[in-house]
């Protein structure tokens, strides 16, 4: 992904630039923020946000390898970087990243997303790995990556 820093008015802003990917586009997902997501100080459950990355990042993964039985392993970084509020809408970029024989990892990009002009700041990233495994639990070797292929 690539990064563009631009002034507004003295604010400096970080936007994404959703640029093609070797095999395919980065995925984008939205959600908009509910009074069931917030704690009793009325911000959004840190939980609810690691929640749905982690549910985006799996998407992801399950549609670049159909069939495969993804676990999370792991998510490298978890540090909130703005207050989130009801009605805010996020939305969320991913990509993957590194490549491995069992496992793959994902980059997670979450902005403020409601349209205005300070759209894309960025509000929370990180790295969520899974590991392909079979019924038993057991890791095993990644299928063919097939999402977007350009062949």
């Amino acid at each position: 992904m690539n990064f563009i820093m631009e002034k507004h008015g003295g604010i400096v802003m970080m936007k994404v630039s959703t640029r093609k990917c070797k095999w395919r586009e980065v995925m984008e997902n939205h959600k908009l923020v509910l009074p069931g997501d917030l704690n009793h100080y009325g911000f959004l459950f840190g939980g609810n946000l690691l929640k749905w990355v982690d549910e985006y990042a799996w998407i992801g993964a399950s549609l670049d390898y159909p069939g495969a039985q993804f676990v999370t392993i792991a998510m490298d970084k978890v540090e909130f970087r703005k207050n989130i509020r009801n009605g805010t809408i996020l939305k969320f970029v991913i990509e993957r990243g590194k490549v491995g024989t069992t496992s793959v990892q994902y980059g997670v990009l979450v902005f403020r997303g409601n349209g205005e002009e300070c759209d894309n700041e960025l509000l929370f990233s990180t790295n969520v790995t899974f590991v392909n495994v079979d019924a038993k639990g057991q890791k095993v070797i990644l299928p063919i990556f097939v999402a977007g292929r350009e062949d």
